[in-house]
């Protein structure tokens, strides 16, 4: 790949925010969308509804996941043996 194409990275340090931006943006998607589709069915006004709920439920869960990952990692490192090297 030349220069001119390679796509530009955010630094390392920018993972512990990145992360959890990604996460709580897939993971509402997909849960808010089967949540709506349970509630209302083949609704003509599904979408709208849907992205708004989404919309929420990202503004609740990004921060939650900010909050609550370094308690996770804790607990997970509790659990499992550190990886080899």
């Amino acid at each position: 790949m030349t220069g001119r194409n390679r796509r530009r990275k955010l630094p390392a340090r920018y993972a512990s925010v990145v992360s959890p931006l990604v996460l709580s943006l897939l993971m509402t998607f997909i849960v808010s969308f089967i949540s709506t589709l349970k509630s209302l069915g083949l609704h003509p006004d599904l979408p709208v509804i849907w992205l708004t709920a989404w919309g929420l439920s990202w503004l609740v869960a990004f921060p939650t996941l900010l909050l609550v990952l370094p308690v996770v990692r804790r607990i997970v490192g509790w659990l499992c043996e550190p990886a080899a090297r």
